[in-house]
């Protein structure tokens, strides 16, 4: 895998972060949340967790911004 697919899979995976985030958000506030929105949410899970078994596959696992800052600080 290139060096370009990896970006490209880590973006893809940050996307689908910040949309997890607004549905649980969405759902939190919701008096009712609706069936299609647990779905929406549990599809949006399972393609994060396939983006990492690609990443993980390729032999770059996904590492958040804040984890590649520590661990360069640290080294």
């Amino acid at each position: 895998m290139t060096s370009e697919e990896i970006k490209e899979l880590n973006a893809a995976r940050e996307s689908l972060v910040k949309r997890r985030r607004e549905m649980a958000r969405q759902l939190s506030e919701a008096p009712l949340p609706s069936v299609e929105m647990a779905e929406e949410l549990t599809k949006i899970l399972v393609a994060i967790e396939v983006l990492d078994r690609a990443l993980n596959e390729a032999g770059h696992p996904y590492m958040s911004q804040g984890v590649v800052d520590q661990l360069r600080a640290e080294g």
